[in-house]
């Protein structure tokens, strides 16, 4: 089972679109294996930022992670990263397919609601990140059968 990090960002939890988020990626069939509600720190948000360092907008993303509270998840199932990207829609929102989150609720490249991790390397490395080992519980649904071959 691969496993993503998804961030509802402070435009998501300031427009109360969080459960709506949530909503989306259980639809899909992917299972939360951890999740928290925090005001992200400069430091984590520098770091999660990192490969941006230097670019011209490093900075407003770090500035705009930590303007607001944030919902944090980690999500696991088969093909987790690619699933929640799809679920997600296009990074720009008027490239985003209508049905996705962006396709649906976002206008602006800067307000894009959500963060998901883009390869499965980063999304080890970003859940890895986010959250501590205690943090995570990997666990059986009853559906889980309807949802996941074998």
């Amino acid at each position: 089972m691969e496993r993503t990090l998804i961030i509802a960002k402070p435009d998501a939890v300031q427009r109360g679109l969080v459960g709506e988020i949530i909503r989306r990626f259980e639809a899909r069939g992917l299972r939360i294996v951890g999740m928290k509600f925090m005001q992200v720190s400069q430091e984590l948000a520098e770091q999660h930022y990192a490969v941006h360092r230097g670019k011209s907008f490093f900075e407003p993303l770090v500035k705009y992670i930590t303007s607001s509270p944030v919902v944090v998840m980690a999500l696991e199932g088969t093909n987790a990263v690619a699933a929640a990207r799809m679920t997600i829609g296009a990074t720009k929102p008027n490239e985003a397919a209508a049905g996705t989150i962006r396709g649906d609720f976002a206008l602006e490249i800067g307000r894009n609601l959500v963060h998901g991790s883009d390869s499965v390397e980063n999304g080890q490395a970003e859940v890895s990140l986010w959250f501590s080992e205690a943090e995570l519980v990997s666990w059986p649904r009853n559906n889980d059968p309807w949802i996941f071959e074998g």
